[in-house]
């Protein structure tokens, strides 16, 4: 089995360039790259997207961030590729739980009256 690359030297490998969608386990993340691409028939751009898995060393990666990938060897079943770096933070507020009561506390629903002053009473007609 012959190699294009010489010994000590290697070959060029693929980056690219997307954003975090999931955090799916200890130093897994899954990268969507979008692109565009005429369809076949009638020619209309469309918008499509690749999910890599990839390898987070270091778990520094949040869902959202921009972050530039790199091609590697096999890691595991699924993934062939590492993070290089994060590009571009993602823009995030600390989450706070939110319980159903609290989200029942602010929907106003059917079964909840407002609490207003009694209106008079409406004049009997003849």
């Amino acid at each position: 089995m012959s190699s294009t690359a010489t010994p000590g030297q290697r070959s060029a490998r693929k980056t690219q360039i997307g954003f975090v969608a999931s955090r799916s386990g200890d130093k897994s993340v899954k990268v969507t790259v979008a692109y565009k691409t005429p369809h076949p028939l009638y020619q209309k751009v469309v918008n499509r997207q690749t999910v890599l898995h990839v390898h987070d060393e270091k778990n520094e990666t949040k869902v959202g961030d921009k972050v530039e990938v790199m091609e590697t060897r096999p890691l595991s079943r699924l993934k062939r590729w590492r993070v290089v770096s994060i590009l571009q933070k993602a823009i995030t507020t600390d989450a706070v739980a939110i319980t159903e009561a609290d989200v029942a506390a602010q929907v106003p629903t059917k079964t909840t009256k407002p609490q207003t002053a009694p209106a008079a009473a409406p004049a009997p007609s003849a």
